[in-house]
């Protein structure tokens, strides 16, 4: 059986607490603009590095960042 699920996350949120602009974060974190406003429209996962790195750019546990949603639905193999 696989679980259904979705990633949400709050970096729009702790990005504006900070005063940051995307075009900020993406260059502290080495990315692009364009993967910041895909994260937080949740359009795109980031990897598990990548995750770890943007909790830790905002000093936040990374469940203080990123939230996993698990639906109830399951699917046989």
């Amino acid at each position: 059986m696989n679980r259904k699920g979705s990633l949400t996350n709050r970096l729009n949120v702790l990005r504006a607490e900070k005063g940051w602009s995307q075009k900020k974060v993406a260059t502290l974190l080495g990315i692009s603009r364009q993967t910041v406003i895909s994260i937080e429209a949740n359009k795109y996962s980031p990897s598990l590095m990548l995750a770890f790195q943007i909790a830790h750019l905002f000093d936040k546990d990374i469940n203080d960042v990123f939230q996993y949603h698990s639906e109830e639905e399951f699917l046989d193999d």
